[in-house]
């Protein structure tokens, strides 16, 4: 027997507003455990900081207004306007699409930043330009500073960069045990340990009889992919200082000489191995909280869909209002929490 239908319309009114609550409260536990851990994890080691994309504004508009169309929904039904309410709930249903486009835009603009959700560090240390391989371009050597490549301490153009990503491409396929096609460029020479490389019979050769041994063609692989993902120094792509910057222990590093310096001094020995090594966690606890933020979005707007599919048939008015309600208190709720988000992660991240 179903005892609810004996319940007062205010009893129950209040009994879906407090399951409502109970959510909300949970998913403000969850985040307030995150964010805690975000600042705890941040005072302990190497942290990259950068500033956000401007889609994540963007969205924060689409969810800004959806809530007002949302506001806009709920008087009208209690106005028993029914197509004002369906102007509303479609809008609201449209702005967070929207709001989630622009999420996943904003992804799109972090990745092409070297900032990536897994297997992500900090700084270059498999395949990092000048600890085996070195490159001489046109009899100049190839030198880098940050993510750019000099030569003549001027940086590569455009075109002879794409030069030396086509001349490292053919890097890219080696294989244990797999027959190379190197073929050598007039262009470029390629020294391991200070000593020229030749090629002769597609192999790599570090003397005339000796060739390159598996391990450094990995190497030499590793550094073709970092040339080809336009990596230096650094996973995160642009200018130090300006586009991305390290903080260690809250304190943010300069960077000379492709060596971070704390206080303008050289990081001791053992700090810059920790910091070659350090992972990105700055990133990783990013993602973590806008793709689980953009989940609850996206499971709400499933019952925004069924919401608005019922005012077509204009099932809400001021006698049955409440499903509007409950979703408009939750809807606004996230609205907030994207908003506590965002200013989160301009002032702290």
């Amino acid at each position: 027997m179903d005892y609810s239908k004996e319940l007062s319309p205010e009893v129950q009114e209040k009994m879906k507003k407090n399951l409502v609550y109970v959510g909300i409260f949970s998913i403000i536990m969850m985040f307030a455990g995150l964010t805690s851990a975000y600042i705890v994890s941040m005072g302990g080691g190497f942290w990259l900081k950068y500033p956000l994309p401007g889609a994540f504004y963007i969205s924060t508009l689409c969810v800004v207004l959806s809530s007002l169309t949302f506001i806009y929904a709920i008087a009208n039904a209690k106005k028993d306007k029914f197509n004002q309410v369906k102007l509303g709930l479609v809008s609201t249903l449209i702005l967070g699409l929207l709001f989630i486009v622009f999420q996943f835009k904003g992804f799109n603009l972090l990745t092409e930043s070297g900032i990536h959700p897994a297997k992500n560090y900090i700084m270059v240390s498999e395949g990092r330009y000048g600890d085996y391989f070195e490159i001489k371009y046109k009899g100049d050597y190839i030198q880098v500073n940050g993510n750019d490549y000099l030569a003549k301490n001027k940086k590569l153009s455009a075109e002879s960069y794409n030069e030396l990503k086509k001349y490292t491409s053919q890097f890219l396929s080696i294989k244990q045990n797999d027959t190379l096609k190197i073929k050598a460029d007039k262009n470029f020479e390629l020294l391991l340990r200070n000593q020229k490389l030749t090629v002769r019979n597609n192999h790599l050769y570090v003397n005339d009889s000796t060739v390159m041994d598996f391990v450094d063609e990995i190497r030499l692989k590793q550094l073709a992919e970092n040339i080809r993902d336009e990596r230096g120094d650094f996973f995160a792509r642009g200018r130090y200082g300006k586009d991305f910057t390290i903080y260690f222990k809250g304190v943010a590093l300069d960077y000379k000489n492709r060596t971070l310096m704390y206080d303008n001094k050289k990081l001791k020995p053992y700090l810059q191995i920790k910091a070659a090594e350090a992972a990105d966690t700055a990133s990783s606890y990013l993602y973590i909280l806008i793709v689980l933020h953009v989940l609850h979005i996206a499971i709400t707007l499933l019952y925004l869909i069924r919401v608005t599919i019922g005012s077509f048939s204009n099932k809400y008015n001021k006698n049955n209002s409440l499903p509007l309600v409950t979703g408009g208190i939750f809807w606004h709720f996230l609205g907030l929490l994207w908003i506590y988000l965002l200013l989160f992660l301009i002032f702290i991240h």
